[in-house]
């Protein structure tokens, strides 16, 4: 049996293993005929599509380099920024300090202006009141010396002016007499 089916295959011809059955072949040819249509209709929407979806992804990743370059910008204009305040900063530090120094020595100039008037002001008080001191212990001393002489003499002295003038002379002597006295103390250590 086994003979006569191999004889019987042998009748008929063999495919070839390069070459397909005619029915084969036209089916196959026409479903890829089919199949070239479709994908050349579809494929220029596909492209479009690939092309679009291309421009976008080049878009962002333009887009992505100017933010980068922005960025890199702008951090530099921040640290520009910084910069410039620190050294407003430091200027107006500096002015501050500057203008309280100059504050200060107003503040000393006026305090030592303010100090001499009321050393000026003290000073004349000081002299008024030593002028009205002696002029009052000089109208003391004169009654007290014209009491003196009155009770020495044992007259009373009426004409108050040689009185006026004894008790002047009285007390000039009595003023040059330290100053004598000094000069004598002085010359005799002296010797």
């Amino acid at each position: 049996m086994l003979a006569t089916i191999i004889a019987a295959s042998g009748a008929e011809e063999s495919p070839s293993v390069l070459l397909p059955a005619w029915p084969d072949l036209i089916w196959g040819t026409l479903c890829f005929i089919i199949i070239a249509i479709a994908v050349a209709r579809t494929l220029p929407r596909f492209n479009t599509t690939l092309d679009e979806r291309s421009r976008k992804i080049q878009e962002g990743l333009d887009l992505a380099d100017k933010a980068k370059s922005d960025q890199k910008h702008a951090e530099i204009e921040a640290a520009q920024l910084v910069e410039k305040a620190r050294r407003e900063a430091a200027d107006i530090r500096a002015q501050a300090q500057a203008e309280a120094k100059a504050i200060v020595a107003e503040a000393r100039t006026e305090a030592a202006g303010e100090a001499g008037k009321a050393m000026d002001a003290a000073q004349r008080q000081i002299k008024a009141d030593k002028q009205a001191a002696q002029i009052s212990l000089r109208s003391e001393v004169g009654l007290l010396a014209t009491s003196l002489a009155e009770k020495i003499v044992g007259e009373h002295l009426s004409d108050s002016a040689a009185a006026s003038r004894s008790i002047d002379r009285f007390l000039d002597e009595l003023e040059q007499a330290p100053s004598d006295a000094s000069a004598i103390t002085s010359s005799e250590a002296i010797r």
